[in-house]
């Protein structure tokens, strides 16, 4: 049953109810943030956090939903990328919308192409063989310089956003669209939540690699190959387990604490320890806590911090309810 039919299924009592977070949602996305976010909230969190949430939200269908597990997440993030890039520098005029379905249907023809194993494979042989996509795809961008403009360095760097006369450049303007195609392709998968191996396949990596042109265009703002590269991918793996398997808000859980923690404990350490040791030696103490806090979590509740937060969200209800 897709989210469309429990919602007619719904009395409209539970249907407002039902409406009344994503409504909220929105509300904070375009009426509260832009006005209260400075550039550095913007450019350094936000940017990061849609971009991968979205990678999330594409991994968690295939992997969550349709049970098949893919190391190769990044490699459909380039290939969104640079077809984005080389859809705007080739077709002269091309607007931005139709540059990112493009992009998408790119990265899912690649999907599948590389989805094939599933229809005779799973589990962990699954897993090892979407590996080729990860470096196949890496190779084939470093080799051929085609696919960067014949750049010199590898690196280019991201064309303008605009469509209609807007421009998308600011760091405000870089969330409004990303948050604007976020919410759109969350929707989307949201009702399109489907079992079939290589249509799971071509949708995820449709989403995965709308969420490259995210990363490179409005985080990086520069296309190249080790900005996909393989811990990438481990790293949206991590993000849609810690967050919780087949679930569209552990997505973006999981992508809060990949992407916040890190700047958090970052600060932290910098601030009581930058005058005792090296950045060398905070950043892998850094790395060495986000695991620690990873494993705490997810001893805390296996099934992602989704589900701990259902459980912390009913406790309070229920107090709430004692106490009234």
């Amino acid at each position: 049953m897709t989210a469309i039919d429990t919602y007619a299924s719904l009395g409209p009592r539970t249907s407002f109810a039902s409406l009344a977070y994503p409504l909220g949602i929105i509300a904070v996305a375009y009426g509260v943030i832009p006005f209260v976010a400075n550039d550095y909230v913007f450019d350094a969190i936000l940017a990061p956090f849609l971009a991968l949430s979205l990678a999330a939200v594409g991994l968690n269908i295939l992997t969550g939903y349709a049970g098949q597990v893919s190391l190769g997440s990044a490699a459909f993030m380039a290939v969104g990328a640079y077809a984005a890039f080389n859809f705007d520098l080739r077709l002269d005029g091309l607007p931005l919308p139709l540059t990112l379905v493009l992009a998408g249907l790119t990265a899912a023809v690649v999907g599948v192409f590389f989805g094939l194993p599933s229809l005779r494979l799973k589990g962990f042989y699954l897993a090892v063989s979407t590996l080729a996509a990860q470096f196949f795809v890496q190779w084939a961008l470093t080799k051929f310089g085609w696919f960067s403009n014949n750049n010199s360095s590898g690196v280019i760097d991201a064309p303008s956003l605009g469509f209609l006369g807007f421009t998308f450049n600011g760091p405000q303007g870089r969330y409004l669209f990303s948050v604007s195609v976020v919410l759109l392709l969350t929707f989307f998968a949201w009702i399109n939540v489907l079992r079939t191996k290589l249509l799971a396949f071509a949708i995820s990596s449709f989403i995965i690699g709308i969420a490259g042109v995210l990363w490179a265009f409005a985080y990086l703002k520069t296309v190249e190959p080790h900005g996909f590269n393989l811990d990438r991918s481990f790293q949206i793996l991590f993000i849609i387990i810690i967050g919780g398997l087949a679930s569209i808000r552990g997505a973006f859980f999981g992508a809060a604490l990949i992407v916040v923690c890190p700047l958090i404990l970052s600060r932290v350490g910098g601030t009581l320890f930058g005058d005792l040791f090296d950045s060398g030696v905070l950043d892998m103490s850094q790395r060495i806590v986000i695991g620690a806090l990873i494993v705490a979590f997810l001893i805390a509740e296996p099934d992602g911090l989704v589900a701990l937060w259902d459980r912390l969200k009913k406790r309070l209800t229920q107090r709430a309810g004692s106490e009234s």
